[in-house]
């Protein structure tokens, strides 16, 4: 048996959020893929993981529409295995990703899978330079026949359904510019897709290794693909643990790390951040009203981890070449750890290029 805190502090641990510095290589989270939404995204996780992002540049990352269709960034030298690991396990788990998309699909009698190829293959043929995502659609609603399209009343013209556009787009071996809004595709030069992914990228022992210890159903929640045929492919190298009285499975190399792991450190994370994306939001913030404040339906806010363990949000408030931070805090913190969230917030604002104004705690 193990309790929440030996959870949250493994996952700190694993996911190197407790690390001062570190190399691009180094990062295990570039391995299952960092959510880059939001202004606070993919390179705010990697630098309160210790990553110079300042020197980075894009031949080092790839951002790639990937897992539940969002935007993830990774190693550039890994894309052929993150091709291959994120490439649905079926078509029935094709058809679970791609949401409403598959019903006119079986209608017309239509595979999944091969629909994304269908769609890959004329994406690819379409984008031969950089191309705003609107005019790559636009140009696939005039080849696609039917099944592949939707009318979408907010911009009065028919689309390809979305998902399969977005799930489609590695397939095609295509890449989103970095900082660019609408998107812009363009495609990844010598791209080749690899056989298999290995265990490092296999997306199932890689929530595991960062988000364990957890259920197939929570990891077929995370991929948005059918718990069986998680279970079909769980790996045979775990051991069962408990987590408030619920069996849950956890890499076996692990284990030591779990039952040892101490996280002592303070960072602000994004509304998006891959320590938030765990399915076990239960064992996150076990208080629901909390829970309900860090994830509304719209407009999330930052958490504040602090010693592993959530202890409020976040908001910034941005006013042209200064920002703010309003706290809110779930408990009293002393003196010395809003210290920390203030020099966290220094490095937020540095992060962005601006001047911090103050950090507002609320009573």
């Amino acid at each position: 048996m193990v309790d929440q805190r030996q959870v949250m502090n493994f996952r700190v641990r694993a996911q190197q959020l407790d690390r001062a510095e570190g190399t691009l290589a180094e990062t295990a989270v570039l391995d299952i893929g960092m959510q880059d939404t939001g202004t606070d995204g993919g390179r705010w996780a990697l630098a309160i993981r210790g990553v110079d992002v300042a020197t980075l540049s894009a031949e080092e990352l790839v951002l790639l529409w990937t897992v539940r269709g969002a935007p993830h960034l990774y190693r550039r030298a890994d894309v052929g295995k993150v091709a291959a690991a994120v490439e649905p396990f079926s078509d029935a788990d094709a058809g679970k990703r791609i949401y409403d998309a598959a019903r006119p699909l079986k209608a017309a009698g239509i595979g999944n899978l091969a629909a994304l190829d269908e769609v890959a293959a004329r994406m690819r043929a379409v984008v031969t330079g950089p191309m705003v995502k609107g005019d790559v659609s636009g140009r696939l609603a005039e080849v696609m026949p039917e099944p592949y399209l939707r009318f979408c009343r907010p911009c009065d013209a028919t689309h390809l359904y979305e998902m399969p556009f977005r799930l489609a787009a590695v397939r095609a071996g295509l890449e989103l510019r970095l900082d660019t809004s609408p998107p812009v595709l363009h495609r990844i030069r010598g791209f080749k897709k690899a056989v298999a992914p290995g265990d490092r990228f296999d997306l199932i022992r890689a929530y595991l290794r960062l988000l364990g210890p957890a259920t197939p159903k929570q990891v077929a929640d995370y991929l948005d693909a059918p718990v069986k045929e998680v279970k079909a492919r769980w790996p045979e190298d775990v051991i069962e643990v408990l987590v408030d009285g619920e069996a849950r499975s956890l890499l076996a190399a692990d284990e030591q790390a779990l039952e040892s792991a101490d996280a002592t450190a303070t960072r602000l994370l994004g509304p998006f951040d891959l320590f938030l994306q765990a399915k076990d939001r239960a064992t996150l913030v076990p208080d629901p009203a909390r829970a309900k404040e860090l994830w509304p339906v719209l407009g999330r806010p930052g958490a504040v981890l602090v010693d592993g363990q959530l202890v409020g949000t976040w908001r910034p408030r941005k006013s042209g070449r200064t920002m703010k931070l309003a706290i809110q805090p779930w408990q009293k913190l002393p003196a010395a750890t809003r210290d920390t969230i203030v020099e966290q917030a220094e490095r937020l604002a540095a992060h962005r290029g601006v001047s911090l104004a103050g950090v507002e705690f609320a009573d």
